[in-house]
Parts: structure tokens; C-alpha cells; sequence
């Protein structure tokens, strides 16, 4: 089963988390790389691409790759989701690269690495509970 990620982002997301304008690159049998396109709008004081946006684009790719792993879309929710930030983002876009590491009947682990211009960024891990 192919896995449609821009279907799953439009019928499950917030309008607010579409407004990030997130691109989906690769979706594999638990693995998934987003784009998270540079905008001005989510930059904060000092111009740096903000935190919130960055843990928003991790939470949104772990949906995929889940949905990757499970050969589409079921209902889940962030249980845990823990971002630690390297360094600032400044003017380019990021590269969400996750990894679901373990998946369970009710449960499903994954690390996410965060990327830009080939320097990571932000690391987090997540859990999710698998609701459906």
C-alpha cells in the first residue's frame, strides 16, 4: 500500500500546522523526511526559525512515518515528545528525518533529526500512542 502523505497532512492537521507549508520528500515502511521551507512568519526575535515550529514540523513527520509503517494513516497522539536545539536556523530551510525505532501494538517510538544545510540543528525524540 503507497502511503499518501499529503492526503494524511490534509485531512488530519490544523490549519495552523499547514500553514508551515511542509513538504513531504520521502515516506518509507517507518521512515519519513519533510521539508520545512524557511518563511519570516515563523522566525522569531533575532531572526531565527523558532522552536515552536521546529518541534511542530518533528510532531507532524512522526505522523507520516508512523502512517508509513503501519501502510497509512490511524488515529494516534504525541505522548512524549522530548527536542533538544543545536543551533540556530537562520534564512534556509530544515530537513525533518525520522526513524521510527520501535513499533507496538499500542505504542510507537521514533527519533527525529533536524537538519540545515547539512548541520543539524534539533534532535528530539518522540512517543505516540496508537489510538486506532
Amino acid at each position: 500500500m503507497t502511503v499518501k502523505a499529503e492526503e494524511i497532512l490534509r485531512d488530519n492537521f490544523a490549519p495552523w500546522v499547514l500553514d508551515l507549508g511542509l513538504v513531504v520528500e520521502e515516506v518509507g515502511k517507518g521512515t519519513a523526511v519533510l521539508r520545512l521551507p524557511w518563511s519570516d512568519r515563523l522566525a522569531r526575535e533575532g531572526g531565527a526559525l523558532s522552536g515552536q515550529a521546529l518541534m511542530a514540523a518533528a510532531d507532524t513527520a512522526v505522523v507520516i512515518a508512523v502512517s508509513g509503517a503501519k501502510g497509512g494513516f490511524v488515529p494516534m497522539t504525541t505522548v512524549q515528545l522530548n527536542t533538544s536545539f543545536q543551533r540556530p536556523v537562520m534564512g534556509t530551510d530544515v530537513l525533518v528525518d525520522v526513524e521510527v525505532t520501535k513499533l507496538g501494538r499500542t505504542l510507537a517510538f521514533a527519533e527525529i533529526d533536524m537538519t540545515a544545510d547539512s548541520a543539524t540543528v534539533a534532535h528530539a525524540s518522540a512517543v505516540y500512542a496508537i489510538i486506532g
